[in-house]
């Protein structure tokens, strides 16, 4: 491996892979396509626990695609959106839900420490909104949202959840008896190639997701579209669905608990190496096994750590809170604690 990726996606993926991109070319109007289109739309579901009934409804583009499209479909004229941001993807939300026009307050919290539930709680009962949405791994920061426990708060006013699991789907157990949709993409965790996003969900509430302005983000005409005919309405990226078969494979035979222990082996390897080298790492709990915030010290500027890393075939993430001076690790993709100490090396030797 020559470029190890240290971003939160996309990232490293195996040779098998990225070579299943190398097939026929083939309109994706045609039968064949349309079995494989079902395979990963079935094989994508197969990592989810709980539910009814439920299924996968693929979209061609980046995460943020298909936050917007259910955010914009499910949350009707009438009905009220919480959005629990403690990092800048709930940011993101705030965004997509202003941009739709969406009825939406927002609990605002610590883009470092955990969620007080006690305060989620109180502001939820205040609020009584229909929906809650929330980031399940904050890529800002590394901050693990406890879905288990908003589960039990919502449940006690009749709300739904809607998730984005982007950083934890393919990596975490994520069950649909606990939160009621859950996006996520291609490039992270799963370990695919970067170009699709999908909502999984129990048929019933995508049926009711139809709420979109959009032609393209409408999530329930995206859905029966493909029940009828196993295809996008829309062109697919094509070699990109191959690659996410492949990698959908490659998840089966390593297994989702071992795909969890892997990245937790490069997370505590990431964190105690960058501890023993004296930098001050992020979150301190609540944290995940899928990134990690370290500040910079004052003599040390991201740009000249960053030339140093790539030069030596590493590439790490600036980071993302306004004011802070910081770099993110994430541990993701094909990498093993190989790759995590050959990081840790490189970074000693700019310290040097």
């Amino acid at each position: 491996m020559t470029n190890v990726l240290l971003n939160p996606g996309p990232a490293n993926t195996t040779l098998n892979v990225k070579l299943a991109q190398v097939v026929e070319d083939i309109c994706p109007r045609e039968r064949e396509f349309g079995v494989t289109m079902e395979e990963v739309s079935n094989g994508l579901v197969e990592f989810v626990q709980g539910g009814v009934n439920k299924k996968a409804v693929l979209f061609g583009g980046s995460g943020t695609l298909a936050v917007e499209s259910a955010l914009s479909s499910i949350v009707g004229a009438n009905d009220k959106l919480a959005i629990i941001t403690n990092g800048a993807y709930g940011k993101r939300m705030e965004e997509i839900a202003k941009a739709h026009s969406l009825n939406f307050v927002v609990f605002q919290s610590s883009f470092l420490e955990p969620l007080d539930f006690d305060d989620v709680a109180n502001f939820l009962q205040k609020e009584q909104p229909n929906f809650i949405a929330i980031i399940h791994s904050e890529t800002t920061s590394g901050l693990l949202n406890d879905l288990h426990t908003l589960s039990k708060i919502a449940k006690n006013i009749d709300a739904k959840i809607i998730a984005d699991c982007m950083s934890s789907y393919a990596c975490y157990p994520l069950n649909l008896d606990e939160v009621d949709f859950i996006i996520a993409s291609s490039n992270k965790n799963i370990q695919a190639i970067a170009g699709v996003s999908f909502v999984i969900a129990n048929e019933d509430n995508i049926l009711k997701a139809s709420h979109s302005k959009s032609l393209y983000l409408n999530l329930k005409a995206q859905y029966e579209y493909f029940k009828a005919h196993f295809q996008m309405r829309f062109t697919p990226p094509v070699q990109t669905i191959y690659a996410l078969k492949t990698a959908i494979d490659e998840l089966r035979a390593e297994g989702l608990n071992m795909r969890f222990e892997r990245y937790k082996a490069n997370n505590t390897l990431l964190r105690e190496g960058l501890k023993s080298l004296g930098f001050e790492i992020f979150p301190k709990r609540s944290f995940g096994v899928i990134i990690t915030a370290i500040t910079l010290p004052n003599n040390m500027s991201f740009e000249s750590l960053h030339t140093h890393c790539k030069n030596h075939g590493y590439t790490i993430y600036p980071g993302k809170i306004d004011g802070l001076n910081m770099f993110r690790i994430a541990n993701i993709g094909a990498i093993t604690q190989n790759e995590i100490r050959g990081f840790l090396e490189v970074l000693r030797n700019f310290e040097k």
